[in-house]
């Protein structure tokens, strides 16, 4: 957490420490392939799921992908299939986002929905499926939505998405007043829900059944992924906390005047966020050196400020 209300006091006999340089062109580049990774990973498992379990089940579960997998069937040729008409619906949205969005239609985007529709295309050359892989379409749907579902909220991690209903997302709320997220939400259960109609009703109740989970799993991962460690620690001794949290951690910390109602001590109250790791390393750290503090731990996947997520 990046608001001080009190330094932390440096011993007399440690001789002060130069103040740490700002993050340098290497740590920048490191982030950057950090990133370029996870979007890399992301649009590849959102383009196994689809090609693999999707495509050759039938499972219409909203979005893009699902109203290539119906027009795919309807318009029944071989040059068009739901492959090619995944590619080409993006290839649309992503030319709508150029001439719509400008400056705001983002390169993440792009480069995610080239990679992920060229992955599909890909896909269908390489290793043609005319039948699912297995015959458990149970296992089949699992697969068809936790890989995409993983990859998606990966995507989303760092602000990137595989385009298509998204840059629709994007254009409506810039130029309407529309709630998107429940006019999104609305076109894909009717997406879904055509299964029944264009394919059979165990295909359609498998779509449907599809479209929740994603959602509950694209949840669950987010939450995973932004996950930290709230602590509150009640001590006498704040000066060996907020060190080991600013030169162990290179994390920061505020402090609190606090009085026991019991003892009427002076104490104080240290607050910092950290990650799960970082949390281990400073609860065996006060285990060692301040047994008599007071320790409280909570777990969110929401903090906003400078270090965490933009408010």
């Amino acid at each position: 957490m990046e608001n001080d209300s009190i330094q932390p006091v440096q011993p007399q006999s440690q001789k002060p420490q130069p103040p740490k340089s700002s993050p340098t062109r290497s740590s920048s580049l490191r982030e950057q392939l950090k990133t370029f990774l996870v979007m890399t990973t992301g649009s590849v498992l959102v383009a196994v799921g689809v090609y693999f379990f999707k495509f050759p089940n039938h499972f219409s579960t909203g979005g893009v992908a699902g109203l290539s997998v119906l027009l795919g069937n309807l318009i029944s040729s071989e040059v068009i299939t739901s492959s090619t008409m995944n590619t080409i619906l993006n290839v649309i949205f992503l030319v709508m986002g150029f001439l719509v969005l400008d400056k705001g239609f983002g390169f993440r985007t792009i480069y995610c929905t080239v990679l992920y529709t060229g992955l599909v295309q890909v896909f269908e050359w390489v290793c043609p499926l005319s039948a699912p892989l297995t015959n458990q379409k149970m296992l089949e749907l699992f697969f068809g939505i936790l890989l995409p579902a993983i990859g998606a909220a990966l995507l989303f991690h760092v602000d990137a998405s595989t385009g298509g209903t998204d840059i629709v997302a994007m254009i409506l709320r810039k130029y309407s007043g529309l709630d998107v997220g429940n006019a999104l939400l609305f076109s894909n259960v009717l997406i879904a829900a055509a299964a029944l109609l264009v394919f059979d009703i165990e295909t359609g109740l498998f779509s449907l059944l599809g479209l929740t989970l994603n959602s509950v799993i694209i949840d669950w991962v987010m939450g995973s992924l932004n996950r930290k460690k709230a602590f509150m620690v009640v001590t006498r001794s704040p000066e060996n906390v907020c060190r080991f949290i600013i030169e162990g951690m290179n994390r920061s910390a505020t402090i609190w005047e606090a009085k026991g109602a019991y003892t009427h001590h002076d104490e104080y109250v240290v607050l910092t966020v950290l990650s799960i790791h970082q949390a281990v390393l400073l609860r065996s750290h006060l285990r060692k050196t301040d047994p008599h503090a007071f320790i409280l731990v909570t777990s969110s996947s929401e903090i906003f400020g400078k270090g965490f997520l933009q408010a």
